[in-house]
């Protein structure tokens, strides 16, 4: 749980996106295309549903004609060329004309209990008109400038469980196919991937209705749905100490799994092999500006080429293959080179490791309750075990307590200020640093007499109520908490970044700062008709 190593996680078969194909395509959920009224300006509305074993889920769209001075990826923008929201069930003419008219203004609407999901998204400004003009003329785009931007629409937001009054987590949370993290909002994307390249042939025929050609299966495949995340993403991993746990603890789970195997068959072997033979691809696919990523991406080149001269004459039929591989990469492979390997020998597993992702949830609304019996003795010691790593490091260095987590009050977003050039952000600080909270608490524990208990030292010291909370929960959970300093001067927001949207299933990161980050989701996925037809729902993570 250090940022570096986090800073350097891929996609796994737990990966959310991963789990929500899987599921579509082993249960054979139905697609329909309900609605698509959509005018040659590209104003207008469409419906794209799934039927699964028990309900129905079907994504409103709205089509927009947006000036291009208007376009902006930030939250506080007002318009977007297309916004959506993810219904519960099979919406009627009346609930369309409703949201018709709050789902285009986006925070400024208001939802209700039968929306699960409300988003956004803007055209590429550097592929969008291309394509058009491409498939208008009877054209296909070139496969190298679609691969480089990966993407006709990107988001700029995904909301759900709750927000603008959509329905709260509770309505889903015993719905099987929503019992992993974030799975409607992946539904969502995995809509609007689809929506999108409807749209762009439908408006190339518009244009021009003799010549105009529909994208090539290939090429329509390489298309994602872009992304830009922010420092806005950052604070979560902090703010859900038990479900970040459980999501760590699900992935290491799986990793020991397959480690601990004794032995291997050839086929499984020979999958993860060909997988091996496709990670060179997979990096030239990887289009990154920014030197920190640059860099990384040499060393993860280098990494591959020793990982192909290993495998040329290791013995697989050794006792514990896997393990003793992880073992040699531990000391030979960078950290991005270690982490590849990781979700890479889970790749022929899934039988054995799928079922991890029933683990990566939990209930947050149970507020946990200080036992204000415990000695302050006990509760040092929990302190020490747990968050050793804190007490190292020297708070009073201003280096080490250099920035402050707060949010923009202009920009409605989480921000991350420099503590010595601007005091006043001491007031506005968030809880988003708890390694040196919880050494504030420490320091004030080893003042007060040992028998001292917590009940009393809370109400001497009231200050320190939500870190010792923090440390009675986290130190029993081995994955909950992030062993770093989230303030030193050094620190990298986009490791957190990167952490996270691994776990949603991204693979190629683009940071174009220390502090946000451009992706791409579903990228080389089936299309929801093709997984109806039993197209393998795992096999276009990796390159072809």
């Amino acid at each position: 749980m250090r940022l570096d190593r986090m800073g350097s996680m891929h996609q796994s078969r737990l990966s959310f996106l991963r789990q929500f194909l899987r599921r579509a395509s082993r249960e054979n959920w139905e697609f329909n295309r309900d609605l698509f009224e959509i005018n040659e300006n590209g104003v207008g509305r469409a419906l794209y549903r799934f039927s699964t074993p028990k309900r129905d889920y079907t994504l409103i769209c709205f089509s927009h004609d947006l000036p291009d001075e208007m376009r902006s990826d930030r939250v506080i923008a007002s318009a977007w060329d297309a916004t959506f929201t993810l219904y519960d069930g099979k919406p009627t003419i009346n609930d369309l004309e409703r949201l018709e008219k709050h789902v285009p203004y986006q925070e400024e609407g208001r939802l209700t209990q039968n929306e699960l999901c409300l988003s956004r998204a803007n055209r590429s400004v550097r592929l969008w008109n291309y394509v058009l003009d491409c498939l208008a003329n009877g054209n296909q785009p070139d496969i190298k400038r679609v691969r480089d931007v990966g993407y006709l629409m990107r988001t700029t937001a995904v909301y759900g469980s709750g927000k603008f009054g959509s329905a709260d987590r509770r309505v889903v949370v015993n719905r099987e196919e929503a019992n992993s993290p974030f799975q409607l909002e992946m539904m969502t994307v995995y809509f609007i991937r689809t929506f999108v390249m409807d749209l762009i042939e439908h408006l190339a025929k518009l244009k021009n209705p003799d010549n105009a050609v529909k994208l090539n299966k290939v090429i329509k495949r390489s298309f994602g749905v872009g992304n830009s995340t922010g420092l806005g993403m950052a604070p979560f991993l902090v703010n859900h100490p038990r479900l970040i746990h459980n999501w760590f603890e699900a992935k290491e789970n799986a990793i020991a799994t397959v480690k601990n195997l004794k032995t291997s068959t050839q086929a499984e072997v020979k999958k993860f092999k060909d997988l091996v033979k496709r990670l060179k691809p997979h990096l030239k696919a990887w289009q990154s500006e920014h030197p920190i990523q640059i860099q990384k991406n040499r060393a993860l080149e280098h990494d591959i080429g020793k990982l192909e001269a290993k495998l040329e004459d290791f013995d697989f039929s050794v006792d514990f293959p896997w393990k003793i591989l992880c073992v040699w990469s531990e000391k030979v492979l960078s950290f991005e080179g270690q982490e590849m390997l990781n979700s890479l020998i889970l790749e022929p597993y899934g039988h054995l490791v799928d079922n991890f992702g029933d683990e990566m949830s939990c209930d947050e609304t149970k507020l946990f309750l200080i036992d204000g019996d415990i000695t302050t003795a006990k509760l040092k010691s929990a302190i020490e075990n747990y968050y050793g790593w804190a007490l190292e490091i020297d708070w009073s260095d201003p280096d080490c307590n250099a920035r402050a987590w707060y949010t923009s009050e202009e920009k409605l977003e989480p921000r991350l200020g420099e503590r010595h050039e601007m005091p006043e952000l001491n007031e506005y600080e968030q809880a988003l640093q708890p390694g040196r909270d919880i050494a504030r608490a420490y320091k004030n524990l080893c003042e007060i007499d040992p028998n001292t208990t917590t009940a009393d030292f809370l109400q001497t010291y009231p200050e320190h109520r939500h870190i010792i909370r923090r440390c009675l929960t986290c130190s029993e959970l081995p994955f909950s908490e992030i062993r770093d300093n989230t303030i030193d001067s050094s620190m990298l927001p986009i490791d957190m970044l990167r952490a996270k949207l691994s776990f949603f299933g991204a693979c190629h990161f683009d940071p174009r700062s220390d502090r946000w980050v451009r992706i791409n989701m579903f990228k080389g996925a089936p299309f929801p008709d093709e997984l109806s037809s039993g197209s393998d729902p795992e096999n276009w993570i990796w390159a072809p």
